[in-house]
């Protein structure tokens, strides 16, 4: 079986005060993935920890220290053609000198069953 390369999923952490902007903002960057929905993401509590090295310049934490954090992990399924817009939604709300964005191609899963969705 192979990713459909129509559909990533898209990892985001980010402070909690920043999640609403980022959602509205990659919402309004992507046509929505599901039939009737939109502002469809996953939520998730985690804590964050980084070391800002010289030259950089840390939204939070000190040069040379270890850092922890609560962030918010926030997924969504984007489509392929909607994926620099929506990443670029991303940047312009995040503020990480450098935030944590994974993207992984997916399977989409109605061309896996055989049955309707209800």
């Amino acid at each position: 079986m192979t990713a459909d390369p129509g559909l990533c999923k898209v990892c985001v952490c980010i402070p909690p005060e920043f999640a609403d902007a980022l959602m509205d903002a990659v919402n309004g960057a992507m046509e929505p993935v599901y039939p009737g929905y939109d502002r469809a993401y996953s939520i998730v509590r985690s804590t964050g920890t980084w070391r800002p090295l010289e030259g950089s310049d840390p939204y939070d934490g000190v040069v040379g220290r270890i850092s922890t954090a609560e962030e918010l992990r926030i997924g969504f399924v984007v489509r392929r053609r909607d994926l620099a817009g929506a990443i670029e939604a991303v940047l312009a709300v995040h503020p990480y000198e450098e935030p944590c964005i994974e993207v992984v191609p997916l399977i989409d899963w109605k061309g896996v069953v055989t049955r309707p969705c209800i």
